[in-house]
């Protein structure tokens, strides 16, 4: 049975060409790039080129770039660090209610340890009320993270008109680009961003591997000390096959970004125009237009998302009930409930994210056979009575 998988807002499997440039850096080209012989020159500069290809793609100067982990740690990074860095100047942290767990964990990290948090409502489409966020800041605000685009509905936030707050208050502004960077245009200065989180296996490069933009002049503690790679800012020894696939994901990306942008957004408005017409009880989460071109989430009355996604898996077809880091809790999906939905309805949601390689015969079948599927579950389920 072949696999439709419609999960890539988890994952993406590497592409073979991102492969074929990390495989020398294994065996051949080993060296330690902190060495001053040639093998390690080598691999220097084939940190420094990835470097290079990564600042260009968001408008920023290669020394802009720090090489991290992925998301996680980018956004531990950007929040931790800005918050020692800044700590004389204040204590108070602005983000929103539907951020990722790695904003949000960390700011709940910060609360326990002198910090004050403001958590920001959205909207039923799930966009931050920018009013709101002006008045939200006090004198003591230090940082502003608000995420580019949100992992489980795909809307997309203002992020440009917030960066504007941001600047006009003195307040640094981070973002959580993860879902963006490699899918749609993501420029520094034209969001007005000094932080900006990025991470490599999100657009058909390496696991493991992300990056953080930091603004010239910006202060920002280390996270990891050690060493003194990456200008100081973030020690260990560099993941130099990671590095050097993210440097060719991105060139990749950049390549195909904005046809696939057009085509996977026509194929997702009729894959949601199909469902919402086919299957009664229905209702699209995240905005209907302002939205990541891959993300489809819907939510379904009456049922749990997890026996739709468990039935789905016997075709061979691969979806989500939303964030792979949350996948394992039995609590709805705290971005659901921000935007309004009822536990019942949060519960009954999936999510159906495309790929380069998702075609319009595959998302045919899925919506041919997701029909069948509720209307079963629907029959067995109490809380469905229409």
């Amino acid at each position: 049975m072949k696999t439709i998988y419609l999960d890539h807002a988890a994952t993406t499997a590497t592409d073979l060409q991102v492969i074929d440039a990390m495989l020398p850096y294994f065996h051949e080209n080993y060296g330690n790039p902190s060495s001053i012989y040639s093998i390690s020159r080598i691999t220097r500069n084939a940190i420094e080129n990835a470097r290079t290809i990564v600042a260009n793609s968001i408008g920023a100067d290669p020394k802009e770039i720090v090489f991290t982990s992925g998301g996680s740690e980018s956004d531990n990074f950007a929040i931790k660090g800005i918050a020692q860095a800044l700590k004389d100047k204040g204590n108070h942290i602005i983000t929103s209610q539907i951020e990722h767990h790695a904003v949000l964990y960390t700011c709940k990290y910060l609360e326990k340890n002198g910090y004050d948090v403001t958590y920001l409502p959205v909207d039923n489409d799930g966009i931050v009320k920018i009013g709101e966020l002006e008045k939200a800041i006090r004198p003591n605000t230090i940082l502003i993270t608000i995420m580019h685009a949100n992992n489980e509905i795909g809307t997309i936030q203002p992020i440009r008109q917030i960066g504007e707050i941001a600047r006009k208050h003195g307040v640094k502004f981070h973002t959580d680009a993860v879902q963006t960077f490699g899918h749609i245009q993501v420029n520094v200065d034209e969001l007005n961003v000094d932080f900006l989180s990025v991470s490599g296996h999100k657009f058909y490069g390496p696991k493991g591997i992300g990056a953080l933009y930091i603004r010239k002049g910006s202060k920002l503690t280390p996270l990891i000390h050690g060493g003194d790679q990456e200008r100081r800012r973030r020690a260990s020894t560099e993941n130099v096959p990671g590095i050097v696939g993210f440097g060719k994901a991105v060139e990749l990306a950049l390549d195909i970004m904005e046809n696939e942008a057009k085509r996977q957004t026509t194929l997702r408005n009729e894959f949601i125009k199909k469902i919402l017409v086919t299957i009664p009880d229905t209702i699209l989460n995240g905005h209907p237009a302002d939205r990541l071109p891959n993300n489809i989430n819907i939510s379904f009355e009456g049922i749990e998302g997890e026996s739709i996604l468990l039935n789905l898996d016997m075709y061979g077809i691969a979806a989500s009930t939303g964030s792979a880091c949350s996948s394992s809790s039995l609590e709805p999906s705290h971005v659901l409930l921000s935007i309004g939905l009822t536990h019942e309805f949060a519960h009954g949601s999936v999510r159906f994210s495309l790929g380069k390689h998702t075609s319009q015969d595959e998302l045919n079948q899925v919506a041919e056979i997701l029909p069948d599927i509720i209307k079963k579950l629907r029959a067995m389920s109490p809380l469905y009575n229409k």
